[in-house]
């Protein structure tokens, strides 16, 4: 088992370092766990199994009796001090674990996942997760079900928000930094969802996945691995059939691959419903059925069907569950409790709780977050930053310049539209600071359905110097079941932007969605085109200063832009094909109607300054196994900043194996490094990788690395030209789910 993850079940004096909890407290932990243990009837051990949601319809005494160890969606200081006191008040006095779904914040809102990815900043990303856990704390909860470690693949998914992009080293490396910032903040956390639920049949959420076995090694997998080994507490089912089979009754993926390949021995919870959804895909006949398909398969906890708590006692009496099965299942929800204190740590006070969120430190992080995201895709003639000395008055347009609730977006903790401060408030205040004039005439609502505020959009176009679109997708057109078959603007907000551009002025767009969207004319219409993603409680700002360069954007493609909604699924790290693209070429692999190229490739985001990259120089020229070998990769390339600004240089080193055993991507991305340089600054851009993740896995999960030239790509997108080869000398194989070369 990983070093890193052990610390969940046998190092509870960790959490205890973290929450105060006293020593003596977490010496005799597994003893304290077996005494309980010996004391629970069956029902009990059950309702340790069980996890309910605040529903209208709530029996308080099932905490009394015992029956509940875990709840969602008790979401104020009130409601969690309440089942919590209740639970404490049964017979055996055991504490509730509180969760809820901290995807990008409790109240004060973090942009979502995907555009936080956009930063290519872990250190950023782990502040901003163990800000987000301390404010979730103050309300008692101890648990979220967060990170996402799926690797999103397809714009038409609608969860592809929650995810952190469409590259597996990227996802892994931030998922690790979520996981750690959580437990910084004392939040238990969940990898979800395990395994492969972002392949979905057309980017349809909770439809069917088919991944063949090597890809589910090379690329679902690996986000997993590295948030277990970053100490990840618990990981959750995906609701979706992987190959036919759903992951929640599948032992060989939940027991056979999680727990013995790769060394997770935290809890499993089934997602909502999960269980009970066992019958409609058919798996089970009724819930008796589907209570021990998904024990036998390893999961531990039942999210909020109810059918542990209902069958398992019966199943265990009548010999078709043996009762070590569910001792198992309880041991692993009781180390967790332990492991966070909460025997030792009294009921939450409501008292005053309030007022310890929207605290100026959160929001002046969730503003710094803001401002990592935001991706300047298009900057014709430098026409950004805005420069008050040529710009003295700023037409503001579009139906999202002043749409608190979109900024604010989908699972938003309970945070507010009235903590959001919007865009056009953003603008209008830093503005004034440089006595720059605001019109804002929105020229149509948020659904974009008539054209009747066109006119007065076009006026305050052409009395302006400048014009600041703000259009794209509403909140709604992201998240879980909000999958869509296209993508493309809601309503008519092309032609707004094509009537405001007619005006002669120039167009600054600001693009607002949980995902690239089809652009058309767009970025001929405007010279220059930022993306803002959904960017939270403090977007407004952080747009603002963008804009008018007090910030210099920095933020970076975590997946690649589509041209067009057919040619998804669309990603960087294609395989070469028997027939490689040739443009304008017919007999080679792309499209007749369209460039099978992206609009704008993964990794890819302009700065107010400029940057020239060097050549790679290999460091370790021998790289392999054994005494006269590097088992560590080292590559490192100059990185000058030659514009006239201070910026972030975000390098990116992308590996690839041109020949090989069998075909693989023409390149990987393999590390990052920021560099903050001067205007005429040049600063060295370092990586190290592991030489075991140079290879690939064989269908069994089995990792290899073969002798051969590799080639190594270092610049500031998925294309970068400069590159050099290196040589691995010997080859090497390790047993599935290893980490640990040998020959």
């Amino acid at each position: 088992m990983r070093r890193l993850a052990r610390w969940i079940i046998r190092g509870a004096a960790a959490w205890a370092v973290v929450l105060g909890a006293p020593a003596s407290a977490v010496e005799p932990v597994e003893s304290r766990i077996e005494a309980l243990l010996a004391r629970m009837t069956l029902e009990e051990k059950a309702g340790q199994l069980n996890l309910i949601s605040h529903e209208p319809i709530l029996d308080l005494d099932s905490f009394r009796r015992g029956e509940v160890g875990a709840v969602i969606n008790f979401n104020n200081a009130g409601l969690v001090a309440q089942a919590d006191r209740l639970a404490r008040a049964s017979r055996l006095g055991i504490p509730l674990l509180v969760g809820l779904d901290i995807v990008h914040g409790y109240r004060t809102i973090f942009p979502l996942p995907l555009a936080m990815a956009a930063s290519f900043d872990a250190g950023l990303v782990r502040r901003a997760a163990a800000a987000q856990a301390r404010e979730s704390a103050m309300v008692g909860l101890n648990w979220t079900f967060s990170p996402m470690a799926d690797v999103a693949r397809d714009l038409r998914w609608g969860r592809v928000v929650e995810g952190l992009g469409e590259d597996p080293w990227l996802t892994g490396w931030l998922t690790a930094a979520q996981v750690e910032g959580f437990r910084d903040g004392g939040l238990a956390s969940t990898l979800k969802h395990f395994a492969g639920y972002s392949a979905v049949l057309g980017g349809r959420d909770y439809d069917a996945t088919f991944v063949a076995p090597t890809e589910v090694h090379d690329l679902h997998l690996p986000p997993f691995r590295d948030g277990i080994r970053a100490g990840a507490d618990a990981v959750m089912t995906a609701l979706t059939a992987l190959n036919g089979l759903p992951t929640t009754a599948d032992p060989a993926l939940m027991t056979g691959l999680l727990r013995r390949q790769m060394g997770f021995s935290g809890l499993v919870v089934a997602d909502w419903q999960a269980i009970a959804s066992l019958m409609k895909h058919g798996v089970a006949r009724d819930g008796a059925e589907a209570a021990r398909k998904a024990l036998a398969a390893g999961v531990d906890m039942d999210m909020t069907s109810g059918l542990f708590l209902r069958h398992l006692p019966e199943e265990v009496r009548a010999g078709r569950v043996p009762e070590g099965a569910v001792d198992a299942a309880v041991r692993r929800v009781l180390r967790l409790k332990f492991g966070l204190g909460l025997f030792d740590r009294p009921v939450v006070d409501p008292d005053g709780a309030e007022e310890k969120l929207l605290r100026p430190e959160t929001r002046r992080l969730a503003r710094e977050a803001a401002r990592a995201s935001l991706v300047l895709l298009q900057n014709r003639e430098d026409l950004l930053p805005i420069d008050p000395a040529k710009v003295r008055r700023i037409a503001v347009v579009g139906p999202f310049a002043d749409s608190a609730w979109d900024q604010v977006g989908p699972h938003e903790g309970t945070g507010q539209e009235w903590d959001a401060v919007t865009i056009l408030a953003g603008l209008r205040e830093r503005a004034a600071a440089s006595s720059v004039a605001i019109d804002f005439a929105p020229g149509c609502s948020r659904v974009c359905d008539s054209r009747a505020g066109f006119a007065a959009a076009v006026e305050a176009a052409a009395g302006a110097d400048l014009v600041v679109a703000v259009m794209g997708e509403p909140r709604d057109r992201s998240g879980e079941g909000s999958s869509s078959a296209t993508l493309s603007w809601p309503g008519l907000q092309h032609d707004l932007l094509a009537a405001v551009a007619e005006a002669g002025k120039p167009v600054a767009l600001v693009v607002v969605g949980g995902r690239p969207t089809e652009l058309g004319d767009a970025l001929r219409q405007a010279q220059a085109v930022l993306m803002a993603w959904l960017p939270g409680t403090e977007g407004g700002p952080a747009v603002a200063e963008t804009l008018f360069g007090d910030a210099n954007p920095s933020g970076r493609l975590p997946v690649s832009w589509p041209r067009q909604v057919g040619q998804l699924p669309l990603t960087y790290d294609t395989l070469p094909g028997g027939r490689p693209h040739i443009p304008g070429t017919r007999w080679t692999m792309g499209y007749a109607d369209e460039s099978p190229l992206p609009l704008f490739p993964f990794g890819y985001g302009l700065s107010y300054t400029r940057f020239a990259y060097g050549e790679p120089e290999i460091v370790t020229p021998h790289v392999g196994v054994g005494d006269r070998y590097d088992a560590m990769l080292e590559v490192r390339a100059s990185v000058t900043n030659y514009g006239t600004r201070p910026g972030r240089a975000v390098a990116q080193l992308y590996v690839g194996q041109p020949v090989a055993s069998r075909s693989r991507p023409r390149r990987l991305l393999k590390g990052v490094a920021l560099l903050d340089l001067a205007s005429g600054e040049t600063g060295i851009a370092s990586f190290r990788v592991p030489a075991r993740d140079l290879g690939y896995h064989e269908p069994d999960g089995t990792p290899v690395v073969e002798a051969g030239t590799y080639l190594a790509h270092v610049g500031g997108d998925s294309l970068a030209t400069r590159s050099a080869g290196f040589t691995v000398e010997t080859g090497w194989r390790g047993p599935p789910g290893s980490d640990e070369a040998r020959r």
